[in-house]
């Protein structure tokens, strides 16, 4: 696919250390140029930013798995994953894959199925897609291969989840909807039942073979995160792992925790879209305002960063270009991506573009190719330079 080689006039740009100003910005050979060089392109109207980089997304799961047993055409899902990331602005996305005991799309082998389809459809996919492993904590007998197929699958990012209901287990009671689990997985939903159970009887054990575990992905330089903590000592222990990212804390104690000891965190843009979150963890919005926020991630609704971003700066939460770093800059620096998350000569050509009017996409370059693009800007792409 043949890179932009243009200069792109009339827009306001969103540049370090100046906010939004007029400028001009050329790109060329897949990277911001320092000079013009090509045609012009008229960009009235159009704020010009940098691509949003999503550190975690689960929300192509509709496409490689639309409906139950609808498996088989991985490749051609993860194309139309790139086409919806892109269509919401985002120029490189982490696909957030399961590796859990729920089975199904989030069982162990469909997640060697996505990641092998993964590595074969990035090469037709725009946007810079970058995998993720998700792994449930008690799934204690798969971690002594897991560096390995890690290693296998070219996977240098884990995050650690713990979705049992150990409530409801430790109660002897049966968990909300077992029997839809059960069938998704499928399994008997007695048989589902006790294999939560014993599951969840070999907690004692976890501690330990996280130690463990965490000591041989860091030798391996693999980025480690943990998911939905909820107290200090939660994350202390994460971070005595070297595990420093925390997904979606789900209290300001967590929050602060990891801001104290110098740990990443990442929100639920859904969350401060939704100006709560969906379960009653504290508010993103609320976390943001105090500071404690590097990144917004769209977790389960690719629309929702650009959309949270946009709410911080118009309801005076953060000014615009601090409102947009938290879906550009800070993610890109959480994932030690110097060549993007700015615009800046010699940074990777990864743009887009909102209408000024109303903050919809209009088109999103990512490395200096089109990913998406419609109406107007299409056809200004497609017309001579603007007036004098």
């Amino acid at each position: 696919m043949t890179a932009l080689r243009c200069d792109l006039a009339g827009a306001r740009v969103l540049l370090p250390g100046q906010g939004l100003v007029p400028a001009r910005l050329t790109i060329a050979d897949g990277v911001i140029a320092g000079a013009p060089v090509g045609r012009a392109v008229d960009l009235a109207g159009f704020l010009l930013l940098p691509g949003i980089v999503d550190l975690h997304g689960d929300g192509f799961e509709r496409h490689v798995a639309p409906r139950r047993g609808a498996m088989t055409q991985l490749e051609e899902g993860v194309i139309a994953t790139g086409a919806e990331l892109a269509a919401n602005g985002i120029t490189t996305a982490v696909l957030a894959q399961f590796h859990s005991w729920e089975g199904g799309l989030r069982g162990p082998e469909f997640a060697a199925r996505f990641f092998a389809g993964l590595a074969q459809a990035r090469a037709h996919v725009v946007t810079d897609l970058i995998p993720q492993l998700r792994l449930e904590t008690h799934l204690l007998d798969d971690f002594a291969a897991l560096p390995a197929r890690l290693a296998g699958w070219g996977i240098d990012y884990v995050v650690f989840n713990d979705h049992l209901p150990h409530d409801r287990l430790a109660a002897g009671r049966r968990p909300p909807r077992l029997a839809g689990q059960a069938l998704k997985a499928g399994r008997n939903p007695e048989r589902h039942l006790e294999m939560l159970q014993a599951l969840h009887a070999r907690g004692a054990e976890v501690p330990a073979a996280l130690d463990a575990l965490c000591a041989r992905l860091a030798a391996q330089g693999v980025r480690m995160g943990s998911h939905d903590d909820r107290t200090a000592q939660d994350r202390a222990a994460w971070a005595a792992r070297g595990v420093r990212i925390a997904e979606f804390p789900e209290t300001a104690e967590a929050a602060e925790a990891a801001r104290a000891e110098g740990s990443g965190i990442i929100l639920g843009a859904p969350n401060l879209v939704r100006g709560a979150s969906h379960k009653g963890n504290v508010s993103a919005r609320d976390l943001v305002a105090a500071g404690l926020c590097d990144a917004l991630a769209s977790d389960y609704h690719y629309p929702s960063p650009r959309r949270a971003a946009l709410a911080l700066a118009d309801s005076g939460t953060l000014d615009f270009a601090a409102a947009w770093a938290l879906v550009s800059e800070g993610p890109a620096r959480l994932l030690d991506l110097s060549d993007r998350g700015r615009l800046a000569p010699g940074l990777r050509a990864d743009l887009v573009l909102l209408d000024e009017a109303d903050g919809r996409v209009a088109a999103t370059i990512a490395g200096g190719r089109v990913a998406y693009m419609q109406g107007d800007v299409a056809a200004r792409f497609c017309a001579g330079p603007p007036p004098d």
